[in-house]
């Protein structure tokens, strides 16, 4: 005979009052990139765009030939191919101030693949994807005319970014390919459109910064002026006055510019004053003169996070040291939403590149993948800014060659990985790793709460401009605290989100709570003009973004538009 307390725990489980689990972070499997994606920039708010290396990717353009770019729909999970001509191997890029994208730079085909791509030296490539309004990319192209489109000198490893003017500043690199470190570099600036007449500024920064300064990180600051950092060291660069001002260099020894590839990103910036901070993390703390073969793929990553405050009284206090969770190499840096920044992908221990040091992992320079991600809360002290509390681990390893991007619908988009020189299948149980093709989202907790939505959003705002979109807050959700964020999503390539931005705007919402009347930032400066994506946090949910135009959306070079941040605040 059954008792009835035998029954209670089934009765219990079955109850319709149980409480549901709460809302977590979940990585989920999307579909196949069809090329390896390690590049990748939002060029819309259904698609992104892969870029590859021309060599044996599966997918294939409508001719036959073997594509090395793809559009990748966010909606769907599909792959399209794009046909280049240039191959845009560890290449760079940006939105430009009329919407339209530009991957600039690239390397020399392998000799090979040409028949089965048909790809040209990319080293000189200028890319457009115009602005792309079907939202399956129907008709959405790449144009190249290398003939009368190109970059002044050769680029290969280069970074980039959207300045002022909406216009685009192309920052070091080497002329060729070299294994490891940078012994033929590019050590100038240049700018797209031309800027000086097409000749390039030689920059006695990036001289200083050889061998290991390839892909520099670089951030336009809310003055107009730019940040970077090579190596270990940093400077501010004014581009109008073609001048340098030198920064501390990080502490303790550690470099985070490729073939060292630690990351950085500008953190967000907040009114009235918009005070730029910058935060690099990861990287090693090995000499730049070590012989690399005395380099190996099992030597610890550095988990040095170094943070400064872009003012003369924060230049003359210098770097603030934290550290993360482990050391990191190749990892990249997500801004959120919410104000919070996401630190994901790299490897525990190793290098950058590939095949290229004393001892390596199958062709990897690096090894033990690093597959939780961490949370980073610039508002916090020091010692509690950092958690993995909560956070899940991938079971996919994200190493050289990876990228990852906010997408416009709140989630983050993984794709790539491939430490080796070309499509490679590791079998099970030999040293190395296989290219990944697998595509995954890391999906925040909101993605699966009601979420607030937006509505009646311009499709173009003006700078120092009072606006106001509609929104529809769950009623479960508090509004005692509000976020407004201005984002540009940026270009993912080789441990770097380049371009990328979060601006805070102040708004204020209806007695109803059905509006928000907000503040556009005060003028080009702070926010370079383009393409940009608005995102409102209520409590711990988060939007959709709205896709906007931030400025007039002319062609660049453009004059500055708005006003001061000193007249914007009376």
């Amino acid at each position: 005979m059954l008792r009835l307390g035998s029954l209670l725990p089934l009765a219990y489980l079955l109850s319709p009052t149980t409480a549901a689990p709460a809302p977590a972070w979940q990585f989920v499997e999307k579909g196949l990139s069809g090329v390896i994606a390690l590049e990748a920039i939002v060029v819309s708010p259904t698609l992104a765009v892969f870029f590859d290396r021309a060599t044996n990717d599966p997918l294939t353009t409508p001719d036959g030939k073997t594509a090395w770019g793809a559009l990748w729909n966010l909606e769907t999970n599909q792959a399209t191919p794009l046909k280049l001509v240039s191959d845009s191997f560890c290449a760079s890029g940006a939105l430009l101030s009329n919407g339209t994208m530009a991957s600039v730079g690239g390397n020399t085909p392998a000799a090979q693949f040409v028949n089965q791509t048909g790809a040209v030296d990319g080293r000189m490539g200028l890319r457009l994807f115009g602005p792309c309004t079907d939202p399956n990319g129907v008709g959405c192209t790449i144009f190249e005319d290398l003939d009368t489109l190109h970059l002044a000198e050769t680029r290969w490893y280069t970074s980039s970014l959207r300045i002022f003017d909406g216009s685009l500043m192309i920052v070091g690199g080497v002329h060729a390919g070299v294994p490891f470190y940078n012994t033929d570099p590019v050590n100038s600036y240049e700018f797209f459109p031309k800027k000086d007449g097409g000749v390039p500024r030689p920059s006695a920064f990036l001289e200083r910064t050889v061998p290991v300064n390839l892909f520099p990180r670089t951030f336009a600051l809310p003055d107009g002026k730019v940040f970077i950092v090579a190596n270990n060291q940093s400077i501010i660069y004014d581009i109008e006055a073609n001048t340098e001002t030198i920064l501390p260099d990080l502490p303790n020894g550690v470099r985070v510019t490729n073939p060292f590839d630690g990351t950085a990103t500008l953190l967000p910036l907040s009114p009235p004053l918009f005070i730029p901070e910058v935060l690099v993390c990861g990287g090693s703390d090995k000499p730049d003169t070590s012989d690399v073969e005395t380099l190996s793929s099992q030597d610890p990553a550095s988990s040095q996070c170094s943070r400064i405050t872009l003012t003369p009284a924060g230049i003359a206090k210098g770097w603030e040291v934290e550290h993360m969770p482990q050391g990191r190499m190749m990892p990249e840096m997500i801004l959120l939403p919410n104000g919070q920044v996401l630190i994901i992908n790299g490897g525990a221990t190793g290098y950058a590149a590939l095949n290229s040091i004393g001892t390596t992992t199958g062709a990897s320079n690096a090894d033990h993948p690093v597959f939780t991600p961490i949370l980073y809360t610039p508002s916090a002290a020091v010692g509690r800014r950092m958690t993995q509390e909560g956070l899940p681990a991938s079971k996919i390893a994200r190493l050289y060659h990876s990228s990852v991007t906010l997408t416009p619908q709140g989630n983050i988009l993984l794709a790539g990985s491939n430490p080796n020189s070309i499509v490679t299948v590791v079998p099970p149980g030999q040293p190395g790793f296989s290219s990944e093709f697998r595509v995954e989202t890391l999906d925040p907790p909101f993605m699966s709460m009601a979420r607030p939505a937006l509505s009646k959003v311009p499709t173009k705002i003006a700078f120092n401009q009072r606006f106001t979109i509609g929104i529809d807050i769950p009623a479960d959700v508090s509004t005692s605290s509000i976020k407004v964020a201005l984002m540009d999503l940026g270009f993912s390539s080789h441990a770097f989100h380049s371009s990328s931005r979060l601006v805070f705007m102040d708004a204020v919402l209806s007695r109803d709570k059905r509006s928000l009347t907000i503040v556009s930032p005060p003028n080009n400066r702070v926010f370079p003009p383009g393409p940009a994506y608005i995102f409102v946090t209520v409590g711990e949910s988060t939007s959709t973004g709205a896709h906007v135009m931030v400025g007039s959306g002319g062609n660049p070079p453009l004059r500055d538009q708005g006003a001061s941040i000193a007249s914007a605040r009376e």
